[in-house]
């Protein structure tokens, strides 16, 4: 007789299997933005504190007094300024930050936070270009934030964006011999020279691998006169640009780029990363535009011998209707005046009620065939309404109504990426607020307040939420109950994420790096 176990008992032992593994699941570097190609922002740790000491800065200058911290590994200097999210491979940790007005990328000693070697550049120069009305002040923004974009470690390579709109491949281990502690340089792609890309305000794109291509979103945008209601400054100087490209990984030759009409309803910046998913034996590439589409592209399956235009799969519309009704006005100068900064701004009230178009800012988040995504802006524009979109990746063309599976619009603007772990979505937004959703049905299930904007991303890791303000660190419980396990001050601003690798959690203050790990004493 043939027998067959009850579906729902090959269930119930699937389930015991994922949870044996999860709890025996071994120790992880982090080698890229978000951890892994799907960008969801859940590090698979075990034994991770909820709460740490961040100790005394020494009144000399000499960094943290390690006798004051508690559950602290090492705790370093990053620079004057640092957005870089760190990322921990093959014994080393990487970061970017800004130091006397360069941007700076370190590569660290993961056990002990010794710097081993540091790459450094000055700003590019400014930029006139003729008949254009304005001067393109690619420098002004990059000269206060430095290297903000994550790299990707592959094998002995590691790769990112500069503040000088490069891609840049160096070698993991830094230069050798009488040149030990610098970089050794592999080979630069200069976007500026070869495709006019001309980003507005910074380069954050993360870079992504899949097999020899390298995937990257190019942050070009409209030229930056923020105090200026005029659609014409909002027009991009170099439309034809690319907004994602394919560079061979070993050369750095130009392999593929996107055609994506953004250029015509470009709002400001494109501050996206990309990330990689496979759907349904296809493997796509996942944008967030700067005029408030998502994007899904095939991916490359050979190197081409010159080259191609990357085909654009589906497109969806993450700005919802009632959101585009502008009175009257065009859309730029509404953009313009959705900025609380500006003297005639229509949200001066900055109460999060302000309905208007937003950009993508937060990297899409790839899992079991669907896109999650919230939009957002530039924080210093002040609160807004918000959206989070849940999309069916299984589909084609223009999907916006066709591939909704659910719109949750009781969230701020927002520049998180989510994290997605056992039925939940954790998404933050700029009013500091933590919410936690129903994954299938968007349905909320609680909201924990900040009291702080928030630039960062949450981390999900050992049943803990790593939730970073620009006051605090919030650890909270994960699940359906809202449970405050501790809060942490800093001393300084957080505008990175935090991450996990091999049992250590890493946080970033605006100037300091810490490694944090439950320690019998400091």
């Amino acid at each position: 007789m043939n027998k067959t176990l009850h579906p729902t008992l090959l269930l119930s032992i699937a389930l015991a299997v994922s949870c044996l593994l999860a709890t025996t699941a071994p120790a992880h570097d982090w080698p890229q933005w978000c951890g892994s190609d799907g960008k969801n922002m859940v590090a698979n740790e075990k034994g991770l504190p909820e709460s740490f000491a961040p100790g005394e800065k020494d009144p000399q200058g000499g960094g943290i007094m390690m006798e004051t911290t508690k559950n602290v590994k090492w705790a370093i200097k990053t620079g004057q300024h640092s957005c870089g999210t760190p990322v921990i491979a093959g014994g080393k940790v990487f970061v970017g930050c800004l130091q006397n007005k360069e941007g700076v990328f370190r590569c660290l000693d993961e056990k002990t936070g010794r710097q081993l070697w540091q790459w450094q550049a000055p700003l590019r120069d400014k930029i006139k270009i003729d008949g254009w009305k304005w001067e393109i002040s690619i420098n002004f923004i990059p000269a206060s934030l430095g290297v903000c974009s994550s790299p990707v470690v592959d094998g002995d390579r590691l790769y990112f964006v500069t503040h000088r709109f490069e891609v840049i491949c160096l070698d993991v281990n830094g230069a050798t011999g009488a040149d030990a502690g610098q970089p050794r340089v592999l080979w630069t792609y200069d976007m500026w020279k070869e495709l006019h890309v001309l980003p507005s305000d910074a380069c954050n794109g993360s870079a992504v691998l899949d097999g020899d291509f390298l995937y990257v979103s190019t942050s070009n945008g409209v030229d930056r006169a923020p105090n200026e209601p005029d659609q014409e400054i909002h027009k991009t100087p170099f439309p034809d640009a690319p907004n994602v490209i394919v560079l061979d990984k070993k050369t750095g030759r130009l392999l593929a780029r996107d055609e994506a009409p953004i250029a015509a309803h470009m709002l400001h910046g494109q501050w996206s990363s990309v990330s990689l998913g496979n759907v349904n034996g296809r493997k796509l590439v996942f944008f967030g535009g700067g005029d408030g589409v998502c994007y899904a592209f095939e991916a490359l399956t050979a190197k081409p011998p010159a080259p191609v235009k990357l085909k654009t799969v589906w497109w969806y519309d993450c700005v919802p209707p009632e959101y585009k009704e502008f009175g009257g006005l065009d859309w730029a100068n509404h953009y313009f005046l959705g900025d609380k900064r500006n003297k005639k701004a229509f949200n001066k009230s900055n109460d999060g009620t302000f309905a208007g178009e937003s950009e993508i800012i937060a990297t899409p988040v790839f899992l079991n065939n669907r896109v999650y995504i919230p939009i957002g802006r530039d924080p210093e524009h002040g609160r807004g309404r918000g959206a989070m979109h849940c999309i069916d990746a299984t589909q084609t063309g223009d999907i916006t109504k066709s591939g909704r599976i659910w719109c949750y619009q009781g969230l701020d603007r927002s520049l998180a990426t989510v994290s997605i772990a056992d039925g939940l979505l954790y998404v933050g937004d700029v009013a500091g607020r933590l919410h936690c959703l129903d994954v299938a049905t968007g349905q909320c299930q609680w909201v924990h307040d900040g009291h702080a904007r928030t630039f960062s991303s949450t981390l999900l890791a050992d049943g803990k939420l790593y939730y970073p303000t620009e006051k605090n660190l919030w650890v909270l419980a994960a699940g359906k109950e809202l449970k405050v396990l501790d809060k942490l001050s800093l001393g300084a601003p957080i505008w990175t994420s935090p991450v996990a690798a091999n049992g250590t959690l890493y946080i970033a203050s605006k100037n300091y790096l810490w490694a944090v790990q439950k320690r019998d004493k400091p």
